[in-house]
């Protein structure tokens, strides 16, 4: 009697590995939860190892830091080292400044994590976009802080300093770290706008024409933000800042156009 041998039901292209994985059935509220928690505690894991990385390296990254506000010191004849007034100050600066910079350097392993744990809902093909997404993200991220580091705090803080210029200054550790990475992690989060808007226009939400009409209205909004965002008053930094924010917006347009279009052949090839 001849046996007749089944094939193995062929997988669909479209058949997510997790739901391989899972027999072929959804996650379940609890499974999404669990997959949650060990997402967050990668990304835990990863902040950690970035932030003891960067203790270690902690002297070098602090004179980093301090070199603009040293340097204005200097040329304006003020003392060039900062003081604290805690014994505990230095300590806490260097775990301050370690978490900070630990930020910045875990930034992509943390955007991988995160595009991991939303993978599940999204279509084979959407998936290619998972490095390119963590590249501009990161890149973007950490971009944003290097403009803000070399090219908006100098001139800021040198009119800050040059404001009070017939006082002596001494400035404590606590507070410059604290002004210098708030406008480093602020105009990072700005730089972010590309894909934000990219995000948007994936989802239909928005059109590049919609974002052509509206431009006179992103051209405030990003003027009042760059002077939110801007340590100094003076017209110098906020301009610094916006005039990156306006050509973030104009890259954000183009990026709209390429989906809308990608988006326009894929119905007519339907």
């Amino acid at each position: 009697m001849a046996t007749t041998i089944q094939n193995p039901p062929e997988k669909s292209p479209n058949q997510d590995p997790e739901e391989e994985h899972l027999g072929g059935r959804q996650m379940s509220f609890f499974e999404h939860l669990e997959e949650l928690r060990q997402r967050i505690l990668r990304a835990i894991l990863g902040l950690l190892i970035a932030t003891a990385v960067c203790f270690y390296f902690s002297d070098q990254i602090y004179a980093w830091l301090s070199a603009p506000l040293t340097q204005t010191l200097r040329e304006l004849g003020q003392p060039e080292k900062l003081i604290y007034t805690n014994p505990i100050d230095p300590f806490n600066l260097y775990i301050k400044l370690s978490i900070v910079m630990g930020i910045f350097l875990s930034s992509p392993y943390i955007l991988y994590q995160i595009w991991l744990f939303i993978s599940p809902g999204l279509y084979r093909h959407e998936k290619r976009y998972v490095f390119p997404f963590v590249l501009l993200t990161s890149g973007l991220f950490i971009t944003g802080g290097l403009f803000a580091y070399k090219l908006a705090f100098p001139p800021a803080l040198k009119f800050l300093v040059q404001f009070g210029h017939q006082f002596e200054a001494r400035i404590t550790i606590d507070q410059y770290l604290k002004l210098v990475t708030t406008i480093m992690v602020g105009v990072g989060l700005v730089f972010e706008l590309p894909v934000i808007i990219l995000l948007l226009s994936i989802f239909g939400i928005v059109t590049p024409k919609f974002l052509l009409k509206n431009m006179r209205y992103a051209i405030l909004v990003t003027a009042v933000l760059a002077a939110a965002i801007a340590p100094t008053p003076d017209l110098a930094t906020v301009f610094i800042l916006w005039i990156p924010m306006v050509g973030l917006y104009i890259v954000s347009i183009g990026l709209s156009w390429i989906v809308y279009l990608k988006k326009k052949k894929a119905r007519q090839d339907a």
